[in-house]
């Protein structure tokens, strides 16, 4: 008798919710995700403890496991969807360190799948590219850079953002500086070209020659900040430094005061290892073939521990997830939660998604998507859909005001060639939407850079998202009416009448990372 009054009270609360006009269920989403958020422990469970989740990596297989467990403890059903395989590789110790003219530890690390050293490391000195005529006059330098470390970047002329020039400096010198600037970054260019190679094809060139390794340094135009992405070489290792350092030995050499550096990078090399998509799901009612689709990608570059690029993203669907089957258990549409693998290497995890899940991309009412940062969402376009300022205007209906008076709306949009995850499935003509936030200063302090890390994170944008995100996700389940596919018209050809294609959808690389 007891064990049934319980679950009298159970229905009886569930029919609760679903009796809830659009404003209290967007009110009890609000006061859940202010009240209970799980936002700033799952931020730490997957940056701080799995760390950055590079496709191919120990640490990405970690996330998807984590992923998985984690929704599981919410009652939610999830599974990691293999898509392919991909070159497997673990970063180890990197230690660089200056042992002449002084001793000084550098501040640098391994590029991602960068071939490793031996446990004794590499000592090595180093030398600069000159300024050389012609490919034959390269070709009959570059054996003097066997057995050394190469600098491959330009050195900067200075190590500040153009925004604390323009603050404190006078406007003659910060216009000089960007002149001086301009002219060596030219010299540079044309330096390279002079080479026969480009800037990523040099050092296939010089490991050829022998070069004991490769040394750069991709500054992102911020305070301590590094651009850091994957090696191309086979058998040496290339490492990125600092800024500041680089430059410092860059000076070194080019001054005569040869410098000796001494690289461990101890990383392994796994052979061929699967990759995966989490996929999770909470089972429609009413329409269960029609879907609505929560989607962030899940790997990350491993300069840092992934974020802004994209954890933020993926906390907020998660926290969604968590949120919606709380208070709304039995949706009409199925909501499918979409941890994509591999977005860096060219939205691989959900193109494949869309080949192997035709089904969903056939139901899809929505997907929302969210990459490109931690700020709150200030942006949707309507990708190009004709008819989608209706329903989701209708949508936008139930978000509080103190959240859409900050989101412009654009349609019907563009539907893009490129992006993040939406553009896979965008391509295939379905509604997929890009929820677009404030920069926060990503693209110079945190996308793909070492900086990229949890303390970066603004907590109180991630729920305004996750508020947002639910809201949009509820509505979209409960519309009595199917979504249009109809598409805008791009563009004409004035010459020909011809109507512009929306962009076609590539094949994923399921067989990447292997030089």
């Amino acid at each position: 008798m007891k064990k049934y009054f319980l679950l009298l009270l159970v229905s009886v609360f569930a029919s609760s919710l679903l009796a809830q006009t659009p404003k209290e269920m967007a009110a009890a989403i609000e006061k859940e995700a202010n009240e209970n958020s799980q936002l700033p422990q799952l931020a730490h469970e997957l940056m701080d403890v799995i760390g950055p989740r590079l496709v191919g990596t120990p640490q990405m297989k970690n996330a998807h496991d984590w992923a998985v467990n984690t929704f599981s403890k919410w009652g939610i059903s999830a599974e990691n969807e293999s898509w392919g395989t991909w070159r497997g590789w673990e970063r180890g110790i990197t230690h660089i360190d200056m042992l002449s003219p002084r001793v000084v530890s550098l501040s640098g690390r391994q590029l991602a799948w960068s071939p490793g050293t031996s446990a004794k490391g590499i000592e090595a000195n180093l030398i600069t590219i000159p300024t050389l005529a012609d490919s034959l006059a390269f070709n009959n330098w570059v054996s003097a850079v066997k057995g050394k470390f190469v600098l491959v970047s330009m050195p900067q002329p200075t190590g500040r953002p153009d925004y604390n020039w323009e603050e404190f400096a006078t406007p003659e010198s910060f216009e000089k500086m960007k002149s001086d600037r301009n002219a060596q970054q030219q010299a540079w260019r044309q330096k390279i070209r002079n080479t026969g190679y480009t800037s990523r094809t040099i050092n296939r060139a010089l490991e050829e020659a022998g070069a004991a390794g490769i040394i750069q340094s991709r500054w992102s135009s911020g305070f301590g900040a590094n651009k850091i992405f994957s090696a191309n070489t086979k058998k040496i290792p290339v490492v990125d430094l600092s800024l500041e350092d680089y430059g410092m030995l860059y000076r070194m050499v080019e001054n005569g005061s040869n410098p000796l550096i001494k690289v461990v990078a101890q990383s392994k090399e796994l052979g061929r290892v699967p990759t995966f998509n989490t996929i999770a799901t909470i089972p429609g009612t009413e329409f269960p073939d029609e879907y609505i689709v929560l989607s962030a990608h899940f790997d990350s570059w491993d300069g840092g521990t992934g974020a802004t690029d994209n954890g933020t993203g993926t906390i907020t669907m998660m926290e969604t997830a968590r949120i919606l089957k709380k208070l709304y258990p039995n949706p009409k549409r199925t909501i499918i939660v979409g941890l994509w693998g591999s977005e860096e290497q060219g939205l691989n995890g959900s193109r494949a998604f869309v080949e192997d899940r035709p089904e969903v991309v056939e139901g899809l009412q929505a997907l929302f998507n969210q990459d490109n940062g931690t700020g709150r969402v200030v942006n949707l376009s309507g990708q190009g859909f004709l008819h989608s300022y209706a329903y989701l205007g209708k949508w936008m209906e139930a978000v509080p005001e103190s959240i859409t008076k900050h989101i412009e709306t654009n349609f019907p949009g563009n539907p893009g060639r490129g992006g993040s995850d939406y553009a896979s499935f965008v391509a295939k003509g379905a509604p997929a939407f890009s929820l677009s936030s404030l920069s926060w200063s990503y693209w110079n302090y945190t996308w793909h850079t070492n900086l990229d890390t949890y303390d970066k994170i603004v907590f109180d944008d991630v729920r305004n998202n996750v508020i947002l995100t639910a809201i949009l996700t509820y509505m979209a389940s409960e519309d009595p009416e199917k979504t249009s596919r109809e598409k805008a018209v791009l563009s004409i050809n004035p010459r020909t009448g011809e109507k512009r294609e929306w962009p076609s959808p590539r094949s994923p690389n399921r067989e990447g990372g292997i030089d």
